[in-house]
């Protein structure tokens, strides 16, 4: 095995068991993770509150951020330099191998111009692939970009409220939060974190969205692989406050920022020795949870739809 490619097998498995003494460390359903979908607000921080100032963004999610690519994200657009990156290297390996080509220096040079005649054949074919590509796509070359000007690339996040796309806006309406509607966050928060100790999918499918399901069925089964599973017990909401809560598309939505205590523990299968966490003593966390409500089924109730962490 050569240097360069036992070095990436290395630095894989060091980022491998990073991962893994993460999730150990954040086995709760939910973890150190943010993702699910909160409507057109999935890309927009939720009000702050007394129980969490702030949140985390969005990491994964099945909602699309919306606009169309900036110039600097555009593939069509003038770039700052025509042969950066890549094309730099290609091309001057083609330049190389043309002088190689007039000025041979012996055997090396011939090694070399071995390599450089390959970079050659490389550089055509990246071109010419380039260049199919391009004339494939040119509706993406035409899209406009959203409010006067446009966004800069590194301000699509923070610049994805409301306000940036008109009808939304117009859509979304404020919604009034009863007591009963926070008792069922309540209940839900338990709920689910038991469940997700239990490892009940199908309890979980009644209170999460779709999406929502899909995680937590990943990450119970990422711990099947590693013979390992998460005994969550007592769970008990200490501070909890509303952050937003809207109503888009036929459907209700409510950000509520919660802290909470849990008995969370990661144990072996076979053998039920503890790996990480506690079968004893409670840990504390704080995230801010998304519920919706759908009108198409209004009999299933509020829904799990996305976590953020408290930043």
């Amino acid at each position: 095995m050569s240097f360069s490619r036992l070095t990436a097998v290395i630095i894989a498995l060091a980022a491998g068991l990073a991962i893994v003494a993460a999730d150990e460390a954040n086995a709760r359903a939910g973890g150190s993770s943010s993702f699910g979908s909160r409507g057109t607000r999935t890309y927009t921080a939720p009000p702050a509150t007394n129980t969490a100032p702030k949140a985390a963004p969005i990491e994964k999610s099945m909602t699309q951020k919306g606009g169309a690519p900036t110039a600097a994200q555009s593939p069509q657009s003038p770039q700052a330099s025509r042969f950066g990156g890549w094309r730099g290297i290609l091309m001057g390996g083609l330049i190389a191998a043309a002088f190689a080509s007039m000025f041979g220096f012996g055997a090396l040079a011939s090694v070399v111009g071995f390599l450089l005649q390959f970079a050659l054949v490389a550089g055509v074919i990246y071109l010419v692939v380039s260049f199919i590509r391009s004339r494939n796509q040119p509706a993406l070359a035409r899209a406009p970009v959203r409010g006067a000007g446009g966004s800069p690339p590194g301000d699509m996040l923070s610049r994805q409220p409301l306000a940036s796309n008109g009808t939304a806006s117009a859509s979304a309406a404020t919604l009034t939060i009863g007591q009963s509607d926070l008792d069922s966050f309540e209940r839900l928060l338990g709920e689910i974190q038991t469940a997700y100790g239990r490892e009940d999918v199908d309890k979980l499918g009644a209170m999460t969205t779709p999406e929502m399901l899909s995680y937590f069925s990943r990450d119970l089964s990422d711990n099947a692989k590693q013979g390992v599973r998460n005994e969550i017990s007592d769970v008990k909401l200490l501070q909890g406050d509303l952050s937003e809560a809207w109503r888009e598309d036929g459907s209700d939505y409510a950000t509520v920022a919660m802290r909470f205590s849990l008995v969370d523990a990661t144990v072996d299968r076979a053998t039920g020795k503890v790996v990480s966490g506690d079968r004893t003593r409670p840990t504390e966390a704080t995230e801010l949870w998304t519920f919706r409500r759908d009108d198409r089924a209004r009999a299933d109730g509020w829904q799990l739809s996305a976590i953020q962490q408290a930043a």
